[in-house]
């Protein structure tokens, strides 16, 4: 039996469940989302939690017994509190500012890189443009979007300067050695 996938996933007072035709719908005050149950899995919803049962022991089910578990406890998750991926911007000069539906980002380069932020996301910027904080009801999209914010300009290993998650340890290299 799957560790993961044998334990229950509580619903809070404001999450809606339902399951039609192997698709789990997932309502709550942040928004909806929905995923496909794989073939060999069963969805039991009870008024205060949800239970995955596989119907027999192939590999490919034990698999995606745990995974589908993990999904879901996200989407649970994600629309009754949410989740937040933070960044930091480190480098002379580099800094962004939010216009519109952009994140305009000042980065050493010899023009301004717009990044368009798509509607699931919430962003904001704090320290005078020096941390962003992404907020989303969808865990999948806001690390995807926080590593392509991120890939914009990676920190680099001799000063540290670039685009970073928050608490990222970045190991700096030494510089050339005199002679």
């Amino acid at each position: 039996m799957s560790r993961i996938g044998k334990l229950k996933i509580d619903l809070p007072d404001k999450v809606k469940v339902q399951e039609e035709n192997n698709v789990v719908h997932v309502e709550g005050p942040n928004g909806k989302l929905n995923h496909e149950i794989p073939q060999g899995i069963k969805m039991e919803v009870t008024d205060k939690d949800i239970l995955f049962v596989r119907k027999n022991d192939s590999k490919q089910d034990r698999m995606n017994h745990g995974m589908i578990r993990a999904k879901v406890a996200n989407m649970v998750e994600g629309v009754s509190k949410g989740f937040r991926k933070n960044l930091e911007i480190r480098g002379v000069g580099y800094r962004c500012e939010i216009k519109g539906k952009y994140i305009v980002f000042a980065l050493g380069y010899s023009h301004p890189v717009y990044f368009e932020v798509p509607q699931a996301i919430k962003a904001n910027i704090e320290n005078r443009g020096l941390k962003i904080e992404l907020f989303s009801h969808d865990k999948v999209i806001l690390g995807r979007i926080a590593a392509e914010i991120r890939s914009l300009r990676p920190p680099e290993p001799y000063k540290g300067k670039g685009i970073r998650y928050e608490g990222e340890y970045v190991k700096e290299k030494e510089g050339k050695a005199k002679a």
